[in-house]
This record gives structure tokens, sequence and C-alpha cells, in this order.
């Protein structure tokens, strides 16, 4: 039989311990609760209380704005992501199967053309003509 602390659901950490678990401050949890990410479950007292699915959600963005990516943008991404792999696990307590290609967590290969930077000259103008 599993405890409250097997569900990765249950808000088991305050916002101090959750900020220290995963190396960032309080400030940018509370960012990720104003961007709509995150909404911390309250304590009889009112205090923040994460849960250990809240705080690998946050470690992604942490990621992504390492990266470079927007704030917002990177909130969008994780959740995004997120809802694929509850997606992804309602498929499969369905009874269905997914392949290689369904995994959402292999990276998606950009198409070689998109990556590139390409120049081209710019047009000359035509010399037959007099002006």
């Amino acid at each position: 039989m599993g405890t409250a602390f097997d569900d990765a659901d249950f808000p088991a950490y305050t916002m101090g311990r959750a900020a220290d678990i995963i190396g960032v401050t309080p400030a940018f949890l509370r960012s990720l609760g104003a961007a709509g990410l995150i909404e911390p479950e309250r304590s009889l007292g009112g205090h923040r209380r994460y849960s250990r699915h809240q705080l690998q959600l946050a470690v992604r963005v942490r990621q992504l704005l390492d990266e470079g990516i927007l704030l917002t943008a990177a909130c969008r991404i994780v959740m995004l992501e997120d809802r694929l792999a509850a997606a992804h696990r309602r498929i499969v307590a369905l009874g269905g199967v997914l392949t290689a290609d369904d995994d959402a967590d292999l990276p998606t290969q950009t198409h070689p053309d998109i990556a590139m930077t390409r120049y081209y000259p710019s047009p000359r103008p035509d010399r037959s003509v007099a002006p």
C-alpha cells in the first residue's frame, strides 16, 4: 500500500524546501505561479506547498530559460509537454500502443533545410537599359 509521499501530486514541500531541492529561488517559484504553470496547494496557514510533479515542471522551465527561451514561452512549452505525456499515459492505460515515433521524450529532428542559414545574392540592376 502506497503512502501520500509516493503520490507525485501530493503537496509535500514548502516553498523554501522546494526551492532548495531544485536549486532556484522562492521568487522563481512564485513567478511560475504568476505565469499560470504551477498553482501550489496552500497549507491551513496559507503557506505554499509543492508536489514532486510541480517541481519537475519547474526544473524543465529552468532548463529552457538557461537555453535562452523567454519565461512565457518556456511555460507554454512545458505545459504542452506535460499534456502530451498525460495523453500518452492515457493511451497506454486504455490499451493502446505507442511507437518510438510517439515518444514525447525524444527530441524531434529538425528538417535540415530549415536549420541551415542561406544567403542569396542581391539582384543586380539590369545594365542594358539606359537611364
